[in-house]
């Protein structure tokens, strides 16, 4: 079946991150992305793309810094209340009743009931499409111990990810191949 080339993404499973972010009067934001990847090992590298209106980067514009929270799927049903658009310095980890707590490196908050987080300082940002790509440096990253096993533990953590609007998969279940010599 052929389908429009603008839904090209809606064949590709993403893994959700809630980003958080600070404004400069000190109020946390947290808002779900699903179009984010690792970019470079070294230096290391994560980005994610938001739309240029949005809280997250206006706050990562002023501020430099974010956090990516990577989240299971108990968080698919506060999704409706992330991806809200409350007024500028409402704070969305309140409004789903999620806790915020301090990030080790930088200063916008983590959240607590989150599996892990990528801890980021702002390094490049480029509009493309009607997107910006806001690349930031991992500073540090952190697990909660019971989701890792070498790599993320799959199966414990249940990760969401995203397919396109009220869409998402769930149950991934980890695999190792053998790579090509």
């Amino acid at each position: 079946m052929r389908i429009r080339e603008q839904d090209f993404t809606k064949l590709l499973v993403r893994p959700v991150v809630v980003i958080t972010t600070i404004s400069k009067n000190g109020v946390p934001n947290a808002a779900p992305f699903s179009f984010n990847s690792p970019i470079s090992f070294e230096p290391p590298l994560y980005g994610f793309a938001s739309s240029p209106e949005h809280d997250t980067w206006r706050n990562v514009r002023e501020t430099g810094e974010f956090v990516a929270n990577v989240v299971g799927e108990d968080f698919g049903e506060l999704m409706h209340i992330l991806e809200t658009d409350f007024p500028y310095e409402v704070s969305e980890i309140e409004k789903a009743g999620l806790t915020a707590e301090p990030s080790a490196c930088v200063k916008p908050p983590r959240i607590r009931e989150a599996l892990a987080w990528i801890e980021c300082k702002l390094e490049a940002s480029y509009e493309l499409g009607d997107h910006v790509w806001v690349v930031g440096r991992v500073v540090c990253a952190e697990v909660k111990d019971e989701f890792w096993d070498a790599v993320l533990d799959a199966e414990r953590a249940k990760p969401l990810c995203h397919i396109s609007g009220e869409f998402f998969a769930c149950d991934a279940r980890r695999r190792r191949f053998k790579r090509a010599r």
